[in-house]
């Protein structure tokens, strides 16, 4: 398909994670994604089709995808045949021809199976099958239970997603959907996703759901849930569109074009996001907002996490940090309690805590432990004491409209923080230094 320069601002030499290194390959990009299943739910069975837009960064002879629990039927490279192998969660396709660095290539992979989840550090991961339909879940590694993808960070693409599937059963994926067709008991919908977007933010959830809009604006805002869980789950999400407004005071416009809600009957350990939407097991949604501060958080990842994702997992205290900092800044927006005082309960735990954990680096398994979320939030907090609030807020918009559907990294964060500080840059270098890159928690300002 010829050879184009890599484009500004994007992953153009991605490097394998350390705290993934099963995963992804640094030789190639993929620009595109063009996925067509067709799923039964009866028998969780699926048939598909994935059609990657690869960018090389280096010669290659051979691509190595990540695919785990599928069986992959051919694989074609720009319309020809090609050999390939498959072992573990590996697929390395040889190519027909040597690429040099910068070309561009169309993979096609036809495959199928019983998708289902994958054993990780972190519990299981990706495709799982539900009561009634399936969800998908897989932050950090679960994107290659269900299509052949370079599951890394880094490495964010664009997507079309069709399936087909049952006619009684909802769908829904990330992305707008563009296209709707019933032909006797099936339907068909593709989403497209414009906003380049991770491996592990890629989502489809299969379910009786009943669709309903909650709200049109300041986005639009839509549930699918059970209809049991109907009336509790609004009820719970009641304060949505105003979270959307004071988040985007905070942080700048919502950076998507629409937000969806899916809450299943299923009970779910945590709630969980994707791009574009967020999913909660009826169990956190009861009819008391008891856990209202997980609506904020999960809707804070759409600027943290999705339209601006860490480059390395090493870096997940940027999107962890700023969704707990969110519910912190909705409770002193919605509910009169300062993040002060919330700032203040949480360094006084932390600080019974050992002293072991170093931020911007906290390794693989402990990167979703709670000291990270909270620790991060914390260091928010501290430099928007130091800042004021008409500085780190301006911070903040600034970060996001900035790196808007891009990577960023904790150096890149560090800088944007001394560049707004002006003459206070050194405080703040310093004060970030204490609370991202030493184990001893410091004290609050």
């Amino acid at each position: 398909m010829g050879t184009v320069p890599a484009k500004v601002g994007d992953a153009s030499s991605p490097v394998l994670d350390p705290y993934t290194p099963e995963r992804g390959d640094p030789s190639f990009v993929v620009d595109h994604y063009d996925l067509d299943l067709d799923y039964r739910v009866s028998s969780n069975r699926l048939a598909a089709r994935a059609v990657l837009t690869v960018r090389t960064v280096e010669r290659v002879d051979s691509l190595r995808l990540d695919l785990v629990g599928l069986r992959v039927g051919r694989v074609r490279v720009d319309g020809a045949d090609a050999k390939w192998t498959q072992r573990g969660g590996a697929l390395v396709v040889r190519l027909p021809r040597t690429l040099a660095a910068g070309a561009v290539a169309e993979v096609a992979v036809a495959y199928s199976g019983t998708p289902g989840p994958t054993r990780t550090l972190w519990g299981t991961l990706g495709w799982e099958e539900l009561s009634e339909g399936a969800l998908v879940a897989s932050q950090p590694t679960g994107a290659p239970t269900w299509f052949p993808c370079n599951d890394h960070p880094s490495i964010k693409s664009t997507y079309r997603i069709g399936i087909e599937c049952d006619s009684p059963f909802a769908v829904t994926a990330t992305g707008t959907l563009t296209e709707i067709r019933t032909r006797g008991s099936r339907t068909r919908r593709v989403f497209e996703q414009t906003h380049p977007m991770a491996t592990y933010l890629a989502s489809v959830h299969v379910g009786r759901y009943s669709e309903r809009r909650l709200a049109d604006e300041p986005v639009p805002v839509t549930l699918f849930t059970p209809p049991e869980h109907a009336a509790t789950a609004c009820h719970e999400l009641g304060r949505l569109p105003e979270m959307i407004h004071v988040l985007a005071d905070r942080f700048g416009p919502y950076p998507f074009r629409d937000y969806r809600v899916i809450v299943t009957s299923d009970d779910l350990e945590i709630p969980l996001e994707a791009q574009g939407m967020a999913t909660f097991g009826a169990n956190w949604l009861r009819g008391d907002r008891r856990h209202e501060r997980l609506v904020a958080h999960e809707l804070a990842h759409q600027w943290f996490g999705n339209s601006l994702t860490a480059a390395t997992w090493s870096d997940i205290w940027l999107h962890e940090g700023f969704a707990c900092y969110a519910e912190w800044l909705w409770a002193e927006a919605a509910d009169d309690v300062p993040a002060d005082v919330n700032a203040r309960c949480h360094h006084a735990r932390l600080s019974r805590l050992p002293q072991d954990l170093v931020l911007r680096d906290p390794g693989a398994r402990e990167m979703f432990d709670d000291v990270v979320y909270k620790r991060g939030a914390l260091a928010l907090h501290a430099l928007r004491r130091v800042m004021g609030d008409d500085t780190f807020f301006g911070l903040l918009r600034d970060w996001t409209a900035t790196y808007a559907d891009g990577t960023v990294s904790t150096d890149e964060f560090c800088a944007a923080a001394a560049d707004h500080a002006g003459e206070h840059a050194l405080e703040v270098r310093q004060l970030l230094e204490r609370w991202l890159a030493q184990p001893a928690l410091p004290a609050l300002p």
